[in-house]
């Protein structure tokens, strides 16, 4: 089954989404199963990971709620406060729940580059393992060295880099800044205990003005570095939509990955995916 390993489900209130600002207005809006099932389906992907977007417990079990309704939904990625004294309280309430597979949390917006080096993010994340949990690495590039180090003091822990960190694609593209970042990802890919998703790219890039060949150097990059074995699709939808429709970015993966053997590209549509998480 192919799988879709990174999208999103909300119900759109301005107060739990203040991060839908200004321009984004087509996300200001109820995203749901119901919306994504046919659009996926339509590609030929049988499933998805529903990852969390707000960082919250409520938000943990409505997730849950919504992937034990609909078969479509083979696992979540949710959050709970890694940082907590009663972090292993949290996540054996979750880990209760079957299709509960894994945890992230938005490093993004810590200010400190060195977060997830911190000690008790550090215990919490080292929680994880005795529930049998991945945990999704969402960065910046700055933030790239820290997750070496973490995911080279946690051999044991299965991490998964959200959306390569998000390289400055539109930026780069004038200023050529590439080299510090694929430096890092090579340094991370180095940790075998790290897959990759290939994710959230579009909006990375100019929206709605993007060509195919925007991408080429970075998928080149985590393709070497990594290979088939570790990296699987996502879309990021509904996020991806205000910089492409969803075939569009499922068309820039099966293009670029069509130089691949059908098990290689099996292993990015779905293999990957499924060991990674333990998919059921």
């Amino acid at each position: 089954m192919k799988i879709d390993s990174h999208q999103h489900f909300w119900h759109y209130s301005a107060a739990a989404y203040p991060w839908i600002g200004a321009g984004m207005e087509r996300l200001a809006r109820d995203y749901l199963p119901g919306d994504l099932q046919p659009l996926a389906e339509s590609c030929g992907l049988g499933g998805s990971v529903a990852v969390q977007a707000r960082q919250s417990l409520e938000e943990s079990r409505w997730l849950l709620s919504l992937a034990e309704a609909n078969p479509f939904i083979r696992g979540v990625v949710g959050w709970v406060d890694l940082r907590s004294a009663a972090v292993a309280t949290q996540l054996s309430q979750c880990a209760a729940h079957d299709k509960f597979v894994g945890v992230r949390h938005v490093v993004q917006d810590e200010a400190d580059p060195r977060f997830l080096l911190g000690e008790a993010f550090v215990r919490g994340v080292r929680t994880l393992h005795q529930f049998g949990l991945a945990y999704d690495l969402l960065l910046y590039p700055q933030q790239l060295p820290a997750a070496v180090e973490l995911a080279a003091l946690l051999p044991e822990q299965p991490f998964v880099l959200d959306h390569l960190a998000k390289p400055q694609i539109k930026q780069w593209l004038k200023t050529g800044g590439i080299d510090s970042w694929r430096r890092d990802i090579e340094s991370l890919a180095r940790q075998k205990n790290v897959c990759c998703k290939v994710s959230g790219m579009v909006t990375e890039a100019a929206w709605r003005q993007w060509q195919p060949a925007d991408f080429i150097p970075y998928l080149d990059v985590v393709l070497a570095a990594f290979g088939p074995d570790r990296l699987m699709f996502g879309s990021d939808w509904p996020v991806c939509l205000l910089a492409g429709d969803y075939p569009e970015v499922v068309g820039i993966a099966k293009d670029f990955f069509s130089r691949l053997s059908a098990a290689e590209q099996t292993l990015i549509w779905g293999g990957t995916a499924t060991r990674f998480y333990n998919l059921q």
